[in-house]
């Protein structure tokens, strides 16, 4: 498996058309696909891909794309997204972001906006707005005032087993929460 193959697999069909509003049948496939793979990037087996942008935008996808999918609603959904902010990191040093087409980017920016760290998330926020990507900066705005709020993403408490407050509560029940 290479880099290229997982982005021809993420930027075309089914996978592309179900990005934010996936099916379980495509669960299911990235599951059964890439789980192994996803347990090679999650031990460090594939960090060498780190060396060109293409590599680092599959390996994020690997690590924080694919586990929401083949983990939905379980704990192991967010158990590699640091490693995917740390390869975000290293991609924005070393400059792949502006070798990356516009058309792809967002993903390369989106472990920024999974993380429950405000720094991650002002970074977000400035990185889409940076590239003019205005639906998913809307994204980034919302995922960061939740942040700044709350210290954390409400929605996620109870399948990382957190206690929720009485105002994360009240938030969740509310018309203006996100449920992930």
């Amino acid at each position: 498996m290479s880099p290229d193959d997982i982005l021809e697999f993420w930027y075309t069909e089914p996978a592309s058309k179900h990005w934010f509003n996936s099916t379980p049948e495509l669960d299911d496939l990235i599951r059964s696909r890439y789980q192994s793979l996803w347990q090679q990037a999650k031990a460090g087996g594939l960090d060498d891909w780190m060396q060109t942008p293409e590599g680092c935008l599959a390996l994020v996808i690997i690590l924080d794309q694919f586990p929401l999918n083949m983990f939905r609603c379980l704990p192991e959904s967010f158990a590699t997204e640091q490693q995917a902010v740390a390869v975000a990191r290293h991609a924005l040093e070393q400059g792949f972001d502006k070798q990356i087409p516009k058309q792809k980017i967002a993903f390369l920016y989106m472990p920024f906006m999974h993380s429950e760290s405000l720094d991650d998330q002002d970074r977000c926020v400035a990185l889409f707005e940076g590239v003019g990507l205005e639906d998913n900066l809307k994204f980034a705005r919302h995922h960061r005032e939740i942040v700044r709020r709350f210290g954390r993403f409400p929605h996620r408490n109870v399948i990382l087993g957190r206690q929720s407050t009485e105002e994360e509560l009240r938030w969740l029940e509310s018309d203006e929460a996100f449920r992930g």
